[in-house]
């Protein structure tokens, strides 16, 4: 059986890369975590369309992490750092 076949191997993918995120809070890797979580459940419930090659395999992986990483963009919004200000016109850390 080769890998990209194997839904329990998307599936170990999808919770190494939700660790990695955990270590390192940027949503970039959930957005992965989510594409390989995606993936391993289509080929538990017999996914044969993509899991015929690897390019459609991967393909389908991309797309899918693109469109969740998209969506947690639109949800959490983008972090804007901004100087926080103490009073009239002093910075928080003069």
């Amino acid at each position: 059986m080769i890998w990209w076949t194997t839904w329990w191997a998307w599936m170990a993918g999808a919770l190494v890369l939700g660790i990695l995120e955990i270590l390192a809070p940027t949503f970039i890797l959930l957005g992965f975590a989510i594409g390989a979580l995606v993936t391993g459940g289509l080929l538990y419930m017999g996914g044969a369309f993509f899991a015929s090659s690897l390019p459609y395999t991967l393909v389908f992986f991309a797309v899918v992490s693109l469109i969740a990483w998209l969506i947690m963009r639109q949800v959490f919004g983008v972090r804007r750092e901004t100087v926080k200000t103490w009073g009239k016109d002093h910075d928080i850390n003069d």
